[in-house]
């Protein structure tokens, strides 16, 4: 049978018990109908036929008593027109005989009458040959008692039918009784066997859904061994069956995915082990779920006791700590300084250094990825939904490379130092010859004599920039910070620049605000700086073209910025252009060491603060740098 049916043979069966209710109670109500008919048509006729015999014969009773006192013709006409009355009731309850002993007082009633009609024709008479008082006796022996005789059959006849009339009400009231608690009966057993079926038909109904309901309950929780039993051919059997097959086939083919996600995972792990860097992933929670062994010698730990236990626990660097949480909570990679972002190990010579990197780890559903920037909700297009569940900590040993540099800079120092006295000699050799041997030179020998003097000064510069350089690097620089009044340093600045940008028709424009805060920095160090950028710009700007400096308070600190309308500089070099000896390609200015801005941003680091270039291609660049406020001025 199919649902369809099940549910219209629900509603038929709750339809017939609702027919069945009411047609007893339309019986009920015929019977009680009967009962009250019974009573109008079998008793009433005759109770209101004795009051109207009685009612006459109390007439023609005071007409025989007329008759006595000498009005005959009232008494006659009275009686008269009350004996038609009297004959016609009499009729009514003859034709009405329902009741046992009914027709025995009727009779009697019929016979009393007649004689009561032959006694007043004689009391006619008696008046009319007679004195009143003879008439008057004989009303008293003769009429009197058949008139009492009568009346009492006619109120025998009344309290005969009121009696049953009495009966049958109290025997309608009985059937009226019996057809509410009949009806009341019936009508609790049609509820009761409604109830029953309904009960039974959503059972029926429900327990199958319920049943899918749970199993799709413990298929969301992959329990893909969960089946339905099929009990009916209906739409609920048959959905039964389908969901046992879609049930199967999830089972087979979770069987199948599971053994391919341990395998990327094997493999995953095989690959994460054979990385020469450490790799270190942490929950939401930042618990280690997994690393390497790298990572594991890193931190100094067995990697299975590493696994579960929080960051912290296994590292105890609160700064690395403070990176993944960010990561986490955010969902984006933090910005670091490949410069700062280095991790110490050891002492002495067996320290180690490590350059790390945090990137956050989104998953869709039950897999994850790493990626720099991460976020919740949904992907677009009905895609699933993203989430980060964890961050990655990546180690690179970088303890050669430090020793490479290390070496480097102490042979750049040494070197420096090396040829300061060589470059010295040659320059007093030089300056000699142009002094003393100048006027016995050729053309030719004393444009060779200029090119070897220019050369000694760059080498100089050179030199000395390195050995600026290499102090600075080498943690050497010696600042003196004092609280500076960063207008007068513009200023100075500014004064011994301005000559230059006249000589190349530029204009050279200082924009300060009235209110700017004082700087706790190294005066001599910062107008080295911005001197460096100055000088650049005025390098790069065509005649006529503008540098402008300008300074303003921003947060915590004083932002320091030089900008110019020159040529820019292109986007591949914008991220180098604060590394040693990097030159833009093309440039063939001369007087570049491609140090300048890399002695600048070891200034202004060892200051605190950071420098940075904005530039567009042929719109021109602007270099700005922080210094921190002077203590007075930081509220």
């Amino acid at each position: 049978m199919t649902l369809r049916r099940k549910i219209l043979l629900g509603f038929g069966i709750a339809l017939c018990l609702v027919l069945i209710v009411l047609t007893w109670a339309v019986i009920n109500l015929v019977r009680l109908g009967s009962a009250s008919d019974s009573i109008l048509r079998e008793n009433y006729k005759s109770i209101i036929a004795a009051e109207v015999m009685i009612n006459a014969m109390e007439r023609q009773d005071s007409a025989s008593l007329l008759l006595t006192l000498g009005f005959a013709e009232e008494a006659d006409s009275q009686f008269s027109a009350f004996e038609a009355e009297f004959l016609r009731s009499l009729a009514r309850a003859a034709d009405n005989i329902t009741v046992e002993g009914e027709a025995g007082i009727i009779a009697r009633i019929d016979s009393g009458y007649q004689r009561y009609l032959q006694a007043f024709d004689e009391l006619s008479d008696l008046t009319g040959s007679s004195t009143t008082a003879t008439a008057a006796d004989y009303y008293q022996e003769t009429v009197l008692p058949l008139f009492t005789e009568i009346r009492s059959s006619c109120e025998a006849l009344r309290d005969l039918n009121q009696s049953t009339a009495y009966t049958a009400s109290a025997h309608a009231s009985g059937v009226a009784r019996r057809a509410i608690w009949s009806t009341l009966v019936v009508g609790l057993a049609a509820v009761a066997a409604g109830l029953l079926f309904s009960l039974l038909m959503s059972t029926s109904l429900t327990r199958p859904l319920q049943a899918l309901l749970g199993a799709t309950a413990r298929l969301a929780d992959r329990d893909y061994s969960t089946q339905l039993p099929v009990t009916s051919g209906d739409e609920l059997g048959r959905l039964a069956a389908g969901f046992n097959q879609m049930a199967a086939r999830l089972h087979a083919f979770d069987e199948m995915n599971l053994k391919e996600v341990l395998l990327q995972k094997q493999r995953i792990e095989t690959v994460i082990e054979s990385i020469e860097d450490g790799i270190l992933v942490v929950d939401r929670d930042l618990r280690i779920v997994n690393l390497n062994g790298a990572a594991a010698g890193v931190f100094g730990v067995e990697r299975p006791l590493a696994l579960g236990r929080h960051f912290l626990e296994t590292a105890r660097d609160g700064h690395l700590f403070s990176l993944l949480r960010e990561t986490v909570e955010s969902g984006m990679a933090p910005e670091l300084d490949p410069d700062t972002a280095m991790l110490s190990v050891g002492a002495g010579e067996a320290r180690r250094y490590f350059a790390f990197a945090v990137s956050a780890v989104e998953g869709t559903g039950g897999g994850v990825t790493g990626g720099g920037v991460t976020g919740s909700g949904d992907t677009g297009g009905g895609g699933p939904v993203r989430s980060v569940t964890g961050a990655v900590l990546l180690l690179r040993d970088v303890t050669r490379l430090k020793e490479l540099d290390r070496l480097k800079s102490d042979f750049v120092m040494t070197a420096s130092h090396e040829l300061r006295t060589p470059l010295t000699g040659l320059e007093m050799s030089v300056e000699l010859l142009r002094e003393k041997a100048r006027e016995r030179l050729t053309d030719q020998e004393r444009e060779l004599l200029e090119a070897a003097h220019t050369d000694v000064l760059r080498l100089k510069a050179l030199v000395a920039d390195l050995l600026d350089l290499s102090r600075i690097e080498a943690g050497r620089i010696q600042l003196e910070m004092n609280e500076v009044d960063l207008r007068g340093v513009v200023e100075q600045v500014t004064g011994i620049f301005q000559p230059q940008f006249v000589e190349k028709r530029a204009r050279l424009l200082a924009e300060l605000p009235a209110d700017l805060p004082s700087a706790r920095a190294d005066a001599e160090k910062t107008a080295w700086v911005l001197s460096n950028l100055i000088s650049n710009a005025l390098r790069y700007i065509d005649e006529g073209g503008t540098v402008t400096v300008g300074a303003e308070r921003s947060g915590s600190v004083l932002s320091v910025s030089v900008a110019d309308d020159g040529a820019g500089i292109p986007y591949q070099y914008q991220s180098r252009i604060f590394d040693k000896f990097v030159q833009v390609a093309g440039d063939s200015r001369p007087g570049r060491t491609g140090l300048g801005l890399a002695i600048s941003r070891e200034i202004v680091r060892a200051h605190g603060g950071t420098i940075w270039v904005e530039s567009v291609p042929g719109e021109g660049s602007r270099f700005s740098f922080t210094l921190p406020l002077a203590r007075g001025e930081e509220a």
